[in-house]
């Protein structure tokens, strides 16, 4: 499921990240990777805050619909 509509405050596993190469670098810059774990503090209108590893990120809705979680 996209990160958009997973639940608020568990911690779930990154499954894919489907964007393309130049997007997915700068993401796992950030620390997205696959297989890495993301936790959703809030949704609002697709737009996500979450949680990686020690820090929080603010992703737009286009960029958190191609993070699929499980």
């Amino acid at each position: 499921m996209p990160i958009a509509i997973a639940p608020q405050g568990r911690e779930l596993e990154i499954r894919k990240v489907g964007a393309d190469e130049k997007v997915k670098k700068h993401l796992r810059e950030l620390g997205i990777t696959e297989g890495g774990t993301i936790t959703l503090i809030s949704s609002a209108g697709g737009n996500v805050i979450v949680v990686v590893k020690e820090g929080r990120l603010c992703l737009d809705r286009t960029l958190a619909g191609k993070i699929l979680v499980a």
